[in-house]
């Protein structure tokens, strides 16, 4: 089943995130090559695709996974948790209708 994980960024986490985004990649990476992958990214601050200093306000990721606990397990490793990047993470199962 597909789930959303949505985050929220702590405040002033940009140099945090720029630090961490290696390996935050590196997982959703992972989860593209096993075809789980449906979309990722970040929420712009502001209305640019290039927010500059700006930064994030958070992350959008939906994927495939087992079940909720797995998505959640899965959430909760994600690199940006660790190093303070997100304040809050919510994960919810998600049906696709369209495209």
């Amino acid at each position: 089943m597909l789930y959303t994980i949505m985050a929220q960024d702590s405040d002033n986490s940009l140099e945090k995130r720029l630090q961490t985004r290696p390996a935050h990649l590196a997982r959703l990476e992972a989860l593209r090559d096993e075809g789980r992958l449906v979309l990722a990214g970040p929420l712009p601050a502001i209305d640019s695709p290039d927010p500059g200093p700006a930064g994030f306000t958070g992350s959008l990721v939906v994927a495939e996974f087992d079940s909720l606990e797995d998505a959640q397990a899965w959430a909760d490793a994600d690199p940006y948790r660790a190093a303070g990047v997100y304040a809050s993470v919510v994960v919810k199962p998600f049906r696709k209708v369209l495209p």
